[in-house]
């Protein structure tokens, strides 16, 4: 098949606007005429990324920022999107949530003065190249700078695609050796890139490394693979990664529409495997920055039996500022979703503290006041309820002096 001739994609995206609850396929979409042992083989479908100026306009009408964006991509993040994952494109919407993700844009050049190649200071905790040591009894193992689609608001692009300032250095085996000496450590995330884009055997061959190592009691892989490249998980993948339980996955969705019959079976074959799925989100304007969308993301996730686990307030990355959304948005979207949806669906909206801070929890306010007798809550509708203290719990803390009632008053009103 000739890859660079447009056809008309038959997809849920081609209603702009609709959140659809339903699991559809994209395919065949832009690229009618594959045989399906082609399309459902994710050594084709990496062959077959889009990855130029000239594809993307035979696919697509770019807008002029979108043009630019693309001469900038080579020297910052390079382009690269799967069939799969691009068939999600709306042909005629320069706002669809998924290009938004996935085509670079002119202003990726911009840089406000707060934004960072290394925002949340990783390299500076990284005691051996490839292997990042910040929280005391968990490290992040970086395994590869390539992904199966970059994501235009990537944490490491300063390292990850082979085009950016940096150049990711994984020294295994010092890496190896260093787990083996801190014995703290207990957990460890494979990362990078995406690990999955390893082969079946290179994979088996760290997992069966870091099993040797008695004091790491799990393994967790965070990869957006499932969601570009759902033909990479495939039963022998799944056979091999059962072996060497307890071993989790952090997948990663943003919008609804991701969320396609073939994601959902790729996502099914892994939990089959005893995988717990957890679900990172990025909080990105024009794509989920609202409560309706988000609320149709989680409840969607949990029916593939993932549970949504961070929003994450957007890195402050440099060239992000067009997708950064408020963390006040943030806030209203956990308020809008607690009580109003299952709990399981509710996740924990964090700001990864600007250099090297760690995960902060961002939540609603829902206790107004906390003495040593009692603490004031509202619920998420809105009424007040109180909660006594134990008089003879120890504390050593020294509480707040009690505000006048009629300030209490006040505040209670409020609500």
């Amino acid at each position: 098949m000739n890859t660079t001739a447009p056809s008309e994609p038959r997809t849920a995206s081609s209603s702009p606007g609709i959140l659809s609850t339903e699991f559809r396929s994209p395919a065949p979409g832009y690229w009618a005429g594959v045989a399906e042992s082609d399309w459902n083989n994710w050594r084709w479908q990496l062959k077959h990324r889009v990855t130029t100026l000239e594809q993307l306009e035979s696919l697509l009408e770019l807008t002029p920022s979108e043009r630019g964006g693309v001469a900038v991509a080579g020297t910052k993040l390079a382009l690269a999107i799967t069939p799969h994952f691009f068939n999600l494109i709306e042909r005629d919407n320069p706002d669809c949530p998924i290009r938004r993700q996935v085509i670079p844009r002119w202003e990726e050049s911009l840089v406000s003065p707060f934004e960072m190649s290394d925002p949340v200071g990783e390299d500076e905790h990284m005691p051996v190249p490839g292997l990042v040591h910040r929280y005391p009894d968990r490290v992040l193992f970086l395994l590869t700078d390539r992904c199966a689609s970059y994501c235009r608001y990537c944490t490491r692009s300063r390292v990850v695609s082979g085009v950016g300032e940096q150049e990711l250095r994984t020294n295994f085996e010092e890496i190896y050796a260093y787990l083996k000496e801190h014995t703290e450590v207990r957990d460890v995330l494979l990362s990078g890139g995406d690990p999955l884009l390893f082969s079946d055997d290179k994979l088996e061959g760290i997992l069966k490394r870091l099993r040797e190592i008695e004091h790491i009691e799990f393994v967790r892989i965070g990869t957006r693979v499932p969601i570009f490249l759902p033909q990479r998980i495939t039963p022998e993948l799944c056979a091999m990664l059962k072996k060497y339980h307890p071993l989790w996955m952090s997948v990663h969705v943003n919008h609804p529409k991701e969320l396609t019959i073939e994601v959902r079976d790729a996502l099914g074959r892994l939990a089959d495997a005893g995988i717990p799925l957890g679900n990172q989100s990025v909080l990105l304007r024009g794509v989920n920055d609202d409560l309706p969308t988000m609320k149709a993301l989680v409840q969607k996730l949990l029916r593939c039996r993932v549970r949504p686990y961070y929003i994450y307030q957007l890195d402050l990355i440099k060239g992000s500022s067009h997708l950064q959304a408020s963390v006040r948005k943030g806030v209203e979207i956990i308020e809008g979703l607690r009580g109003h949806t299952t709990g399981y669906a509710v996740p924990q909206f964090v700001i990864d503290a600007p250099g090297g801070g760690g995960k902060v929890p961002v939540n609603p306010n829902y206790i107004l006041h906390h003495d040593r007798e009692r603490v004031v809550l509202r619920n998420y509708e809105g009424r007040v309820f109180e909660y006594p203290e134990p008089k003879d719990y120890p504390n050593g803390k020294t509480a707040s002096p009690a505000p006048p009632a009629e300030a209490l008053t006040d505040v209670i009103r409020d609500y």
